[in-house]
């Protein structure tokens, strides 16, 4: 099971690979808290992101959308600060 998360977790951070360039042109980034054993992906905002007024729609359309995609493994994606807590 540890080995499968690696390996999921790895894809996560190729599917963030593709959104940084986007989150650090306005100062921002994201950052892999946790991956729970029922596949909930915990990440959180950092720099500029954490206060973003549009984190939530940043958070819907791109990290969520980018993450789901490259690994449909994950069942949901949840921001555990800033101003979108799902």
């Amino acid at each position: 099971m540890i080995l499968d998360k690696e390996k999921i977790l790895q894809r996560v951070e190729q599917a963030l690979t593709t959104l940084r360039p986007h989150l650090e042109i306005d100062g921002g980034d994201i950052e892999v808290v946790e991956l729970t054993d029922d596949m909930v992906l915990r990440f959180k905002w950092l720099g500029n992101c954490e206060t973003c007024s549009m984190s939530t729609m940043t958070m819907k359309g791109g990290v969520e959308q980018t993450i789901l995609s490259f690994v449909s493994e994950i069942k949901s994606v949840e921001a555990i600060n800033g101003l979108f807590i799902a």
